[in-house]
């Protein structure tokens, strides 16, 4: 890879879990952030910040207890998400004289561009457009080696299978001079004679200072066994870890969307930076005919035993439904304090509001307040479809006369994991 000519700075991590009252103050130890620049001479500095991280946070008054629904919920509760990239990665700025004077010109031998950066957490599933997916149209098998002494290659081909199946790739990937620092990236599409479709990406790497990721995206149309209807899901998972400290994250996305408005959505989540770890899943149901459910449950805990969290669930249909949640502590000593609330909404205006703590607290009044909710998801179906042009435009082979698909669909997918098979620890 090449080195860097320019000063940059890069956050190694950014985590602010908000702070938690009940009728006593729980304070974390200061932890340091490490902040480190690099700079044209290659000298390092490390400069200290200190955060304070504390447990959440909660107002004392029952109606501010539970989420605004106004609001997006999955912000409610612990937050300890950043949209800064985890981990210093640095990121080749060497142009040749060739790039600079002839940017339109690429000699065959001329190796990929750098795709050396981590995945950002809290992002979500990126849109196709995002990825600048661009397939070879010929099997490529080459490689090189750039004038600072790093290395390259790029390699595609097709793979052939039974009914009509085709998948199409390309795999590229860099490494430097010394190993210390390697990227590898590859994209793909699938397509058979059932109409099934599919557009994916993977990528993983690593730095100098030992710091590794992974991430994978797809997006997929297929109809569904049960409803035949045309179906497109999207899925990302992504995956960071500090080589300097124990620190590192996991998060698992998905969204599946049907012709008629069926929608489900989800996330999980999972970091660790020193002694605190923390984890995060939420749901999202739309029946197309009006139902919802939607959920989160959050928690964190450090290794001196200090456990806290967050979660709700409502349900709704035709203005009717509830809502419940609980927030809870346990300090080192397993002593527990939760508070629980519901509300059950009757669609006439009327609201009845319950709830109840461990140190005596407790309420049960009907109000009169507006039911408020989402029935339908924000991006939907039509959303989907117009943000997958590239997956819809995928050519299956050529089918010959006479020869029809198989339309077996296959056991259904195994169950989702609640957590990686290799998180960080």
């Amino acid at each position: 890879m090449s080195e860097m000519a320019a000063s940059s700075a890069v956050s190694l991590l950014d985590i602010k879990p908000r702070r938690f009252g009940v009728n006593h103050e729980l304070r974390l130890t200061k932890w340091k952030r490490k902040v480190l620049w690099f700079d044209g001479d290659q000298t390092r500095r490390f400069r200290c910040f200190s955060d304070m991280l504390a447990p959440i946070r909660r107002s004392e008054k029952s109606e501010e207890r539970r989420f605004d629904q106004k609001t997006s919920a999955h912000g409610a509760g612990i937050k300890t998400s950043s949209s800064a990239v985890p981990f210093a990665s640095p990121k080749s700025r060497f142009v040749s004289k060739q790039e600079k004077f002839y940017p339109r010109c690429t000699p065959r031998l001329t190796g990929p561009q750098s795709r050396d950066t981590p995945p950002k957490r809290d992002t979500g599933i990126a849109n196709e457009k995002d990825w600048g997916i661009d397939l070879l149209n010929e099997n490529v098998n080459e490689s090189g080696t750039n004038e600072d002494g790093s290395s390259w290659f790029r390699e595609s081909g097709h793979d052939l299978g039974d009914n009509g199946y085709r998948c199409r790739w390309t795999r590229m990937g860099g490494r430097s001079h010394d190993g210390s620092s390697e990227w590898t990236e590859t994209w793909w599409e699938k397509s058979d004679w059932t109409g099934y479709k599919e557009l994916g990406v993977e990528k993983s790497g690593k730095n100098a200072e030992g710091d590794t990721w992974w991430e994978t995206w797809q997006e997929v149309l297929h109809q569904d066994e049960w409803s035949n209807l045309a179906r497109i899901e999207r899925s990302a998972q992504k995956q960071a870890k500090s080589g300097t400290e124990n620190a590192g994250w996991y998060e698992k996305w998905w969204e599946k969307y049907d012709a008629k408005g069926w929608t489900e959505k989800g996330a999980h989540k999972y970091g660790r930076l020193n002694e605190q770890s923390w984890w995060e899943k939420w749901g999202e149901h739309y029946d197309g005919r009006g139902s919802v459910l939607k959920w989160t449950d959050k928690w964190a805990e450090t290794e001196l035993g200090t456990k806290w969290g967050d979660k709700w669930e409502e349900k709704f249909f035709s203005g009717i439904g509830s809502r419940q949640g609980e927030t809870w502590h346990v300090s080192p000593n397993s002593d527990r304090w939760s508070r629980t609330w519901g509300e059950e909404h009757f669609g006439n205006g009327k609201v009845h509001k319950y709830g109840k703590s461990t140190t005596g607290e407790s309420w049960d009044i009907v109000v009169d307040e507006e039911t408020y909710y989402e029935a339908e998801p924000h991006y939907g179906w039509a959303d989907v479809v117009g943000d997958s042009t590239q997956l819809l435009s995928i050519q299956p082979r050529e089918r010959p006369p006479g020869v029809y698909p198989n339309l077996e669909f296959g056991p259904s997918p195994p169950p989702e994991p609640d957590q990686p098979p290799d998180q960080p620890q």
